[in-house]
């Protein structure tokens, strides 16, 4: 069973603040509910048997787009409830979407997991990529990186990956020699969901609280060499803001 999970429980703060009230930045929409992120993100649908979607800030209205816009795969979605997005980090939701999904009873065993970031717009031709891969794959992007916006990742001198983020949007730091670094892409293909399920449970509770960078960095360091394979994209925008929702329907136009 090829399984995706979405997370999209965030406050969305700095979404609102750029747009000027408060909202759920993955059904955001100006035109056509087709231009929101998790439509576009959903459209993909017809690539797994099962997608979990955790959310939080504002669940109800999450759920009620979910109910009305995807009637017809509604079937195929599990829709779960982080309650602790406001005092937890992102770890959290994404232990609550696998914990799901291993008590998923409409599910079944899950051979491959894909976990993406609810506020990314990515092309379709690399996302596809990313899950015809029989290996594990760590996404990157090619923009500049930045410690506002981006999450980084790099190899270290024994070919270990190592992510890198600032919560506080400060600044990011390596602090040992380095053999290439990159704009993490922030979707992941867990080949092995079995040696996750594994890290997840010899997490503790403090660990689970923090960033979903815990898991994930722990994941890929399992890996040896040539158990994961790097797929770039070629169009990637994560949107923060409205200006950055903005260009993405700039790439979206380009790609017409």
């Amino acid at each position: 069973m090829k399984v995706l999970l979405l997370t999209v429980a965030g406050l969305s703060s700095r979404f609102s603040e750029s747009v000027g009230y408060s909202c759920l930045k993955c059904i955001y929409h100006e035109h056509s509910v087709q231009e929101s992120l998790l439509y576009r993100m959903l459209a993909r649908h017809e690539l797994f048997d099962r997608i979990v979607i955790v959310g939080g800030f504002k669940f109800r209205e999450l759920e009620e787009f979910v109910n009305r816009e995807f009637a017809e795969i509604r079937h195929k979605l599990l829709l779960v409830e982080n309650r602790h997005f406001a005092d937890y980090g992102s770890g959290y939701s994404f232990q609550a979407g696998v914990r799901a999904l291993e008590r998923d009873a409409e599910g079944g065993l899950c051979d491959e997991l894909i976990f993406a970031e609810g506020d990314l717009f990515v092309d379709d031709e690399s996302f596809q990529a990313v899950c015809m891969s029989t290996k594990s794959v760590m996404t990157y992007t090619t923009k500049p990186i930045y410690a506002d916006k981006s999450v980084a990742f790099y190899l270290d001198m024994n070919d270990k990956t190592h992510y890198i983020y600032d919560t506080a949007h400060g600044s990011l730091r390596i602090d040992e020699p380095f053999k290439a670094v990159f704009n993490s892409g922030q979707v992941w293909k867990f080949a092995r969901p079995n040696v996750l399920w594994d890290i997840l449970d010899g997490m503790s509770e403090k660990d689970l609280q923090g960033t979903n960078l815990v898991p994930v960095n722990a994941y890929f360091q399992s890996m040896e060499s040539g158990e994961a394979e790097l797929v770039g994209f070629r169009k990637w925008v994560n949107c923060n803001t409205w200006q950055d929702f903005n260009e993405a329907m700039g790439e979206e136009e380009d790609r017409r």
